[in-house]
């Protein structure tokens, strides 16, 4: 490891947010001279498919996992800077608050770290009032962690934190979340969602990456924040008259109730966290169909916004919805290897199309 550089852990690292966190931390800086970051990253199988990938590109990957903490402590050690970012799916609600705020005590503890980031995803049950109707597991752990982190200091002490709230991926346009679900016999691709009227702000994964990259190069500027971040607010009406421009392909709106959408869909009764089905207790979990009821209401009545006009001061260069389907030839096609749970076979994996009801949308 380059003794001139900074070192980032990233705890996360082999999934998507946090191979696009890698890449913007090792890219060239804006006046074409290299990264000052190096990264490393903690995985559970350092001799895994991605992050062999991760090896590849210089990346020190050591090995350690959510459910041994001493190995969180010594991946921390000798860090300048870290990216957290607990699957919530593998843990369930309950330890990742816990373990939001252990590692944030362990940063503390290791002296050389002098800056923190927590990725996080917007509190929807504080931001709706404590309506129970908007509390979703697996974002209440995340914005519970970054309200707590309000708390301490920043920057006096000598370590700075930040705290980076995303939002769904664009490249979840890859899964049935947000892709279309059917497409009939006369070639119309149909985009069944329960959002109603509501706006989903997405974030493109590399725009993730540079907001990221924004946070370790400015740490000063972004001291004790919370960033909120997007790239683009999107309904589905716009979604899918950006997808019928981009690709001439026939597509329609297909509006459903919950319970319909729901319906589209098998499995979804299941538990939600990953570690339940590999013998570790997981307290405080929820099932996968109770946990989205949540978040889908959280958008259809918009609770969750974005200051777009701050966004695009920051990163002039987001992308839009149809600048992001450009430069991925995005067609409709369904992609299982967009999320790791996915393409490891766990979380979204469990939860199958419905086809007998799909057909027939």
């Amino acid at each position: 490891m380059a003794s001139d550089k900074k070192l980032v852990l990233v705890l996360g690292a082999t999934g998507a947010q946090g191979i696009a966190v890698i890449d913007q931390l090792l890219a060239p800086s804006p006046d074409g001279s290299p990264s000052p970051y190096a990264v490393r990253a903690l995985t559970r199988d350092p001799s895994g498919k991605r992050a062999s990938a991760l090896a590849r590109k210089g990346v020190e990957c050591v090995q350690g996992s959510l459910n041994d903490i001493p190995s969180i402590l010594l991946a921390l050690q000798g860090v300048y800077g870290a990216w957290i970012n607990v699957d919530g799916f593998t843990v369930g609600e309950e330890k990742e608050t816990y373990l939001g705020i252990r590692i944030f005590e362990l940063a503390k503890q290791v002296r050389s770290v002098k800056h923190f980031v927590w990725s996080s995803i917007d509190y929807g049950y504080k931001k709706s009032g404590y309506d129970p109707i908007y509390q979703c597991g697996h974002t209440d752990a995340k914005g519970r962690v970054a309200d707590w982190m309000k708390t301490q200091a920043s920057l006096s002490d000598g370590m700075t934190w930040t705290v980076v709230t995303t939002c769904p991926y664009m490249e979840m346009l890859g899964i049935h979340m947000f892709g279309p679900l059917h497409k009939r016999e006369d070639g119309t691709f149909v985009f069944a969602t329960p959002v109603g009227e509501g706006r989903v702000p997405m974030i493109a994964l590399r725009d993730l990456g540079l907001f990221a990259r924004y946070t370790f190069d400015h740490r000063d500027t972004v001291s004790g924040q919370n960033l909120e971040i997007a790239s683009d607010i999107v309904n589905w009406d716009y979604l899918v008259s950006t997808f019928k421009k981009v690709t001439g392909q026939k597509a329609v709106v297909l509006h459903q109730s919950l319970d319909e959408w729901f319906n589209n869909l098998e499995n979804i009764d299941l538990p939600l966290a990953n570690d339940i089905n590999k013998g570790v207790k997981v307290e405080g979990v929820t099932t996968w169909r109770k946990n989205f009821t949540a978040w889908w209401s959280l958008y259809r009545d918009n609770i969750v916004v974005r200051d777009m006009g701050w966004i695009r001061r920051i990163n002039p260069q987001s992308y839009t919805l149809e600048k992001w389907m450009r430069e991925n030839k995005y067609t409709g096609q369904l992609q299982m290897d967009v999320l790791k749970n996915v393409e490891d076979g766990k979380g979204d994996a469990s939860v199958r199309l419905n086809q007998k009801v799909i057909s027939n949308l």
